[in-house]
């Protein structure tokens, strides 16, 4: 009677199938570290504003941030395999168009449009793996797996994306898309089986509207803080996120089949693993916002060097994932994932009390410091929200766990890159002599800096570089001390919500 009750084991073709779920979680891995060491080329050649060099990378996980919840309950309703695939299509047909984006605007309309289509992959690839492994043991090896093909993506992204831009237009870093969906499409049908809500209900367009109106104003009202303050705008778009939330939860307790149970953050567990989420990504994103411009641009490393020097902490991510799985069974999870948070909080503080003299060398063990502790702790945390749902409404479980993974992204880019921009300003002392119009891009970002000094004379050109990249190193300490402040609060704040939960 005992093992009649047990969960059936996963089968070959389900670990086969999990393998195929890897293409589409590294492809948006590989986008958004290609896309960092990419930014530098980005920036001299279409010369963007330091605004629209935000806009560039944030766009993307603004509009997953916004869509995530409702394309997990579309996949729900008509299937995550079906919509898995039509967002995979649309990803690959968009990502030629950023490939040959003429402008920053058309290279943000096409990162607008990666996002809308990459917020229909990514809940479909953790629900479809929610319904293929039923037993816990195998479900959560599974989950960090899928995981830690993140950071798998970001190990690979580097080292193709640098060999690249080493012989090909920063363009062709988006068009890796098509041969990784390929396969995706060729072997999706035949290995992974179709599953959605056996009782969906109607499609509830009112609540996919308020899910939208929380989601996004309330994102782009933290970006807008971070570039241009508090204002009148800032304040708008809050108050719209606010009150749509309010809307959304109201309608969600009185509908008889809401598309996201919002009764789940009353749990501790579920409330605090979204919270080690979304910090977690913080930290991550908001490194590699700033340190592959100080490797290319700063240390004067190509592309492809700079991202071997990130790749042992890619790899550590990995491991730490891996290992995460057994260790949990011994230690509670609360402990692990508060670890993974402190080494997060000792990375950053290792680059702040360095300063402008740091190494390679330190940057190196830093970021392996902080990969470790973000694939401990994203493993058990996207374990821990899945496994909290039924089965039935896994996509909306899922879509909330990636909802913190992009809104993570956005503030990493945002309040980290906002500080270290807002240091960069007022740290660099534009030589006289240089002309205002130069001057004023030369404040913009260390790019346009560096771009200006290329056009003035050479005693001009030698002093506007010296000052930009001393400005810009001195923004790197101050937003390593801001990352190392916010994880030590994260690790209070996960120690007290996941207190009580057990494997």
């Amino acid at each position: 009677m005992t093992t009649a009750l047990l969960p059936p084991k996963a089968t070959t073709r389900a670990w086969a199938g999990l393998a195929v779920l890897m293409l589409p979680v590294l492809l948006v891995s590989v986008d958004n570290t290609v896309l960092s060491f990419a930014l530098p080329q980005i920036a001299l050649e279409l010369r963007p504003s330091a605004a629209m060099q935000l806009w560039i990378i944030d766009i993307y996980p603004l509009a997953l941030s916004g869509l995530l919840v409702a394309m997990g309950s579309l996949g729900d309703r008509i299937g995550r395999r079906r919509l898995l695939l039509i967002g995979s299509a649309g990803f690959a047909a968009v990502s030629v168009l950023a490939a040959f984006s003429t402008s920053a605007e058309m290279l943000v309309l096409a990162r607008l449009l990666l996002g809308v289509f990459g917020a229909a992959l990514m809940p479909c690839t953790l629900s479809l793996i929610r319904g293929m492994f039923e037993d816990r043991s195998e479900r959560r090896l599974a989950i960090a797996i899928w995981a830690t093909g993140f950071a798998a993506g970001s190990a690979i992204g580097p080292i193709a994306g640098g060999l690249l831009l080493e012989h090909a237009p920063w363009g062709a870093v988006f068009l890796i898309a098509v041969p990784v969906l390929l396969p995706l499409f060729l072997l999706a049908p035949w290995l992974i089986k179709e599953s959605k809500d056996p009782a969906p209900g109607p499609i509830d367009p009112v609540g996919i509207l308020l899910s939208m109106l929380t989601l996004a104003p309330i994102v782009f009202a933290i970006k807008h803080v971070a570039t241009h303050g508090v204002d009148t705008v800032a304040i708008i778009a809050a108050l719209v996120g606010v009150a749509a939330g309010a809307a959304f939860v109201r309608r969600m307790l009185r509908v008889p089949t809401p598309m996201l149970d919002v009764r789940l953050f009353t749990v501790p567990a579920f409330t605090g693993s979204v919270l080690v989420n979304l910090v977690s990504v913080v930290s991550l994103v908001g490194l590699l916002y700033y340190l592959p411009q100080h490797l290319q641009l700063v240390e004067g490393l190509s592309p492809l060097q700079a991202g071997l020097v990130l790749v042992p902490g890619t790899v550590g991510m990995v491991v730490a994932g891996l290992l995460a799985v057994r260790l949990v069974r011994r230690v509670r999870p609360a402990v692990v994932m508060a670890g993974g948070l402190v080494l997060s909080a000792v990375a950053f503080a290792l680059i702040a009390v360095a300063g402008t003299e740091a190494t390679l060398l330190l940057l190196m063990v830093a970021f392996a410091i902080l990969s470790i502790g973000d694939g401990a702790a994203q493993t058990l945390s996207n374990d821990m929200i899945v496994s909290s749902a039924p089965a039935a409404k896994a996509g909306a479980a899922s879509a909330i766990s990636e909802t913190a993974y992009e809104a993570g992204a956005v503030i990493g880019t945002s309040v980290l890159g906002g500080v270290l921009t807002a240091t960069y300003r007022a740290q660099l002392d534009v030589p006289a002599g240089v002309a205002a119009s130069e001057a004023d891009a030369a404040r913009e970002t260390l790019a346009g800096a560096l771009q200006v000094a290329r056009e003035l004379p050479a005693d001009l050109a030698a002093a506007l570089t010296e000052s930009a990249r001393h400005a810009f190193d001195a923004g790197v300490v101050i937003t390593s001390g801001v990352g190392a402040a916010l994880m030590a609060v994260a690790v209070v704040l996960t120690l007290t919500l996941l207190r009580r939960a057990r494997d």
